[in-house]
């Protein structure tokens, strides 16, 4: 049983005659007894609340940043008209909006309620109880349930890297269809024959195809297709930490360096499919945390952008050497291994650093780290004596970051270190310069 407040209302204003009256017990008993009558007359007329029936609808799924509608129909299988409130509770990551409507449901009729979800966090959001509240005509009582009324929205990575997609599409057509290179290298695969010119290498002259002719000619070559491309996104401690401006949060607090290597991995497959490469992922700290291998180009995206969704930083030291052999042991032919993670020397020298020949040796690798913008900033500051003291500390981790980027360099590894919003397309510039080069 719930009262309302018109209900202390009431027993408010009958204040006013117990005060005035020359026998105030017996007033207030007499009040009080009509008072409970009242409510207990109210309470015996409202509906039940456990003879709504409840069902859902919406979407399944929805981008981090974009609102979605949950549909609650609620049936009203008792033989009274349902008078009162429904709350659809959500996490409060969720943001439900409205938080409880009123509702007015006549026996055996259905209504639709419909809750907007404005999530903040990637994952699975599942609803909570729906809970009922049944006011009597006299609006002074109702009656009040809970039930679980399971249904689930996952809520995907953003990608809002999506926007560089178009211009990166349009410089791979241009490097596959408008430039042919006279000399083969790795990564390069035949295209065509044509007429010999005036300053062509004679190197690439095809003898035999020259005696079938009566012309001297030369075969070109172009990057090669159907290349694999494993994107490993590192998931320990390091990828934790809040860097840059959430883009699509009203509080700008920052996503963890983690979201940051998912957009940046998903514009790369993306862009890695669309050029016929073969594109796998794989999600690692201590152990595999997703994995997504042999998808189709058709399908790639969307197994990839579901296998990200449920993760989240884990507060450990990844296994370096646990990865490498994951790596090693999915993959067998010579493929390009980006590995998202973050450039922090102690991290690597202890873990990356002693098993990266290994994975060097067989694949080309590039690692792609997050740098936090605010490094920057600090290391600008002269004003007073604690600015000048943030700025020598932020010097000092730029110039142990750029030391470890070149060690990684010496030892053959492709090293992209970008600002969050710039790590994206500076991995794609990447991987379209070591195509167009024949070095995949």
């Amino acid at each position: 049983m719930i009262l309302t407040g018109r209900t202390g209302l009431i027993a408010l204003l009958c204040v006013l005659p117990v005060t005035v009256s020359p026998l105030p017990a017996v007033t207030f008993l007499a009040l009080l007894v009509v008072l409970a009558l009242l409510v207990t007359l109210d309470l015996a007329l409202a509906a039940s609340p456990r003879a709504l029936l409840f069902s859902r609808a919406g979407d399944p799924s929805a981008r981090l940043g974009q609102p979605v509608d949950v549909v609650l129909e609620a049936s009203n299988a008792g033989p009274r008209r349902f008078r009162g409130w429904l709350r659809d509770a959500w996490p409060p990551s969720a943001q439900a909006q409205p938080r409880s409507q009123p509702v007015r449901i006549a026996a055996g009729r259905r209504e639709r309620i419909v809750t907007r979800l404005e999530p903040t966090r990637r994952g699975d959001l599942h609803a909570a109880k729906v809970t009922a509240r049944s006011i009597g005509p006299l609006g002074l009582a109702g009656r009040q349930s809970s039930l679980p009324v399971p249904w689930r929205v996952r809520i995907l990575p953003p990608f809002v890297s999506r926007k560089h997609l178009p211009s990166r599409l349009a410089r791979l057509r241009e490097m596959e269809g408008l430039l042919p290179v006279l000399t083969r290298g790795k990564g390069t695969e035949f295209d065509s024959l044509r007429e010999y010119v005036v300053g062509d290498d004679v190197r690439s002259i095809d003898w035999r195809a020259t005696a079938r002719r009566a012309d001297v000619v030369v075969r070109t070559w172009r990057p090669e297709r159907d290349r694999r491309v494993v994107l490993v996104l590192d998931t320990g401690r390091t990828s934790a930490g809040r860097v840059g401006v959430d883009p699509t949060a009203r509080d700008p607090g920052g996503w963890p360096r983690l979201d940051w290597s998912m957009d940046a991995a998903l514009l790369l497959a993306a862009l890695a499919s669309r050029a016929g490469d073969r594109v796998d992922f794989l999600a690692h700290d201590r152990e595999v945390r997703a994995a997504v291998f042999g998808a189709s180009r058709t399908e790639l995206l969307a197994h990839v952008v579901g296998a990200m969704a449920l993760l989240q930083p884990a507060l450990v030291e990844s296994d370096a050497t646990a990865m490498v052999a994951a790596i090693q042991r999915r993959v067998r032919r010579r493929a390009l291994v980006v590995l998202l993670t973050d450039l922090n020397a102690s991290a690597l020298d202890e873990g990356l650093m002693p098993v990266l020949p290994q994975l060097s040796a067989k694949h080309q690798v590039i690692i792609a780290a997050v740098a936090d913008p605010r490094v920057g900033l600090l290391a600008e500051g002269r004003s007073d004596a604690a600015e000048v003291y943030a700025a020598a500390a932020a010097e000092r981790s730029r110039n142990e970051r750029r030391a470890i980027a070149g060690r990684l360099r010496r030892a053959g590894v492709d090293v992209v270190d970008a600002t969050p919003q710039e790590l994206a397309p500076a991995l794609a510039d990447r991987y379209l310069a070591m195509k167009a080069a024949g070095r995949l």
